[in-house]
């Protein structure tokens, strides 16, 4: 009986250090969990520096390699070489451009049947209701089969010039196929339209095929109102061969005519001045370029300007370049005087 108060004395302490314990052991987790949470923000911010430094890396790497680098003497040898190939590469460029300019041309046309250079190119222009014009003039003036062969061996071509019908292959197309097979007297401009409004355009087709298929001193275009005197012209492109930048002609000017509907009415009167007075221009019924005139056309066609007749269409091309204008009173077709070498037909 005298133990019992120890028993319950030993059960009481127990349940002290029980809550002493449990006491204690709640601040060491939160401790624990406040280290944790300390633990991972340390690493996160040592895993952020990590990433920092080595796109800091990257871009020190990328700056070293764009850095600028001492030049060696080999280096600025090299750089003085391009320097020199640049400047020759722009001196070459520009006397290319000069040598368009003047009309040079790589490609090889036709000559003579003894290997010379021609003498000229006459197109005459023709249409397609023309055919019995064609016909007066191939038993007047024209030659015809083998008298035309030996005036090309003689350097002269004789063509009649014409485009194509706005209807391809139809039947104006297949009579002047039908012609040409027969007389072989045709340059048939492919790429034109055959038109009373195309004819200013017409003059830049004619100078390019011809350029590209005869190589010859002179060009010469003809409107199928004109009579030649074959001999006479001849004669007179004999006495300007090897004359550069010649566009020979009757040279005139005249007042623009601005009224919409009269005869000559020019739509773009407006750029021709206040005077509204035309430049000097030869008469569009005979007009005789030298080659490398007739060349700078065939190279610049594309660019080019027209305007409504195909008379001040050449001349506003001839402005531009360095053509020698020789007026030629004989080349004056309507005119009265004795000695010229074309007539109004």
């Amino acid at each position: 009986m005298e133990s019992l108060p120890t028993t319950v004395t030993s059960k009481s302490e127990r349940r002290g250090r029980s809550s002493k314990s449990q006491n204690t052991s709640k601040p060491s987790l939160i401790m624990a969990f406040f280290s944790c949470l300390a633990w991972l923000y340390v690493a996160g911010r040592l895993w952020q520096d990590a990433q920092h430094r080595v796109a800091l890396n990257t871009v020190l790497q990328k700056n070293y390699e764009l850095r600028p680098k001492a030049l060696t003497v080999d280096d600025k040898l090299m750089v003085l070489g391009c320097k020199d190939l640049e400047r020759r590469i722009v001196e070459t460029e520009m006397e290319l451009a000069q040598a368009k300019s003047q009309g040079y041309l790589k490609n090889q046309k036709s000559l003579s049947s003894s290997g010379k250079k021609l003498l000229a190119v006459i197109g005459v222009y023709t249409g397609f209701g023309s055919h019995l014009k064609r016909n007066k003039f191939r038993g007047s003036w024209m030659p015809r089969d083998d008298a035309l062969k030996k005036l090309e061996e003689r350097g002269v071509v004789i063509r009649f010039v014409i485009g194509r019908s706005a209807n391809r292959g139809d039947s104006l197309d297949r009579k002047i196929d039908q012609e040409n097979l027969a007389t072989k007297d045709f340059l048939i401009l492919e790429n034109h339209e055959e038109a009373q409004e195309e004819l200013p355009k017409k003059v830049k087709f004619f100078y390019s095929a011809a350029v590209q298929n005869w190589d010859a001193e002179f060009y010469v275009k003809v409107d199928d109102n004109v009579d030649l005197d074959l001999e006479g012209l001849i004669g007179l492109l004999e006495s300007r061969r090897g004359q550069d930048g010649a566009y020979i002609g009757c040279m005139k000017s005249g007042d623009v005519v601005t009224q919409e509907g009269s005869q000559w009415y020019e739509p773009e009167w407006w750029k021709f001045g206040d005077d509204k007075s035309y430049f000097r221009h030869a008469t569009g019924s005979l007009v005789i370029l030298s080659k490398n005139l007739a060349q700078y056309i065939n190279i610049n066609s594309g660019l080019l300007k027209t305007y409504a007749f195909d008379d001040t269409t050449i001349g506003s091309w001839m402005i531009g370049v360095q053509a020698t204008y020789i007026d030629d009173n004989r080349l004056c077709c309507s005119s009265t005087r004795q000695e010229k070498v074309c007539s109004m037909a």
